[in-house]
């Protein structure tokens, strides 16, 4: 899959630098702890130093740095991309999307306001 197939998206995404615990099939030794490459209310896209394989099912935990609590919802892994190394003693890391499962409607709405938010400063941004 190209990155030009990743960009048509049915949700608008938004860099957002939000903190997120993903967990591996219920195995608490299998959680990772990591930051999104962005954000949107159907998914979210994730940077792992361990790949996942499609459609793995994952517990997600959200915190999306607002003051509020953390979102928890299931998720499955979508798409998985390996990035390059940048030198021989760094490791490739993974975008991995992942489409939200039972997520609440008001952690949507949070999410919504947030990519929202984000998206008008871009836009203001560029002008």
């Amino acid at each position: 899959m190209t990155w030009e197939g990743l960009n048509r998206r049915k949700f608008p995404r938004v860099k957002f630098p939000c903190l997120v615990k993903i967990l591996v099939n219920g195995e608490k030794n299998e959680a990772q702890l990591t930051h999104t490459e962005n954000v949107s209310t159907g998914g979210i896209c994730v940077i792992l130093r361990k790949g996942l394989e499609r459609l793995t099912q994952v517990d997600i935990e959200i915190d999306l740095l607002d003051g509020e609590d953390h979102i928890f919802c299931h998720g499955k892994a979508v798409w998985v991309v390996r990035r390059k190394a940048t030198d021989l003693f760094k490791p490739s890391f993974y975008d991995i999307g992942i489409e939200y499962g039972d997520i609440k409607k008001e952690d949507v709405q949070r999410i919504k306001a947030a990519v929202d938010h984000l998206a008008r400063n871009e836009s203001k941004a560029k002008i």
